[in-house]
């Protein structure tokens, strides 16, 4: 399977069952208005960007940055009129000048190598008074999706400690957003189910 590929089936099969409600979830959550100002990082094929798109319209500017070209040529097949762009969380390349009353972060920051880092570029992308809002899964054995699908892929290639899908303790990234010089940091756990065509009984 090609990295192109892997892209395509993410956004057919994920991003509306799984993705899609989470992105307006947490858009709820952050506010919007118009004028306002979005950039989405890690954004992936752009879910959180395209939702950001519907609510403001014409009214306000989006912008989605990712390390992935594919998942970029995915995002900008669906939807040409975002800027979108390459780049790394860890070192933003902003426009000079450029800022954002709203930054989001949707299942991204546990993958980066460097936390504090990503943390600290995008406090640098805030306009003064602007808001950050970022959105990770707990640990592996909290969330079942995840947990089953490790539990499967066990059973051909042995035990998976690596659980980077989740943050895990919300204390850490307490710790993490505070030491990135954010004074008012609030946590909220929330869950809902999701149902996906994904899984389907297989035939010999």
């Amino acid at each position: 399977m090609t990295q192109a590929s892997f892209s395509e089936m993410y956004e057919r099969w994920l991003v509306d069952p799984l993705f899609r409600p989470w992105a307006e979830a947490i858009l709820a959550q952050v506010g919007l208005s118009p004028g306002d100002r979005i950039l989405d990082v890690a954004c992936g094929t752009g879910v959180v960007a395209r939702v950001a798109r519907e609510r403001l319209g014409d009214a306000g500017h989006v912008v989605g940055v990712d390390v992935s070209p594919d998942m970029l040529a995915v995002a900008r097949a669906v939807a040409p009129r975002i800027d979108w762009r390459e780049g790394n969380a860890t070192a933003l390349s902003l426009r000079d000048g450029e800022q954002f009353e709203i930054v989001v972060c949707q299942q991204g920051l546990q993958f980066f190598p460097d936390k504090p880092a990503a943390a600290a570029q995008m406090r640098r992308a805030l306009a003064k008074g602007g808001r950050l809002a970022i959105a990770t899964w707990r640990s592996d054995d909290e969330i079942p999706f995840v947990r089953e699908l490790r539990r499967v892929a066990e059973r051909h290639v042995g035990a998976i400690v690596d659980q980077r899908h989740g943050f895990g303790d919300a204390a850490p990234l307490e710790v993490l957003l505070r030491d990135a010089g954010f004074r008012e940091v609030r946590l909220r756990t929330m869950s809902r189910t999701v149902r996906s065509r994904m899984a389907r009984p297989s035939c010999d």
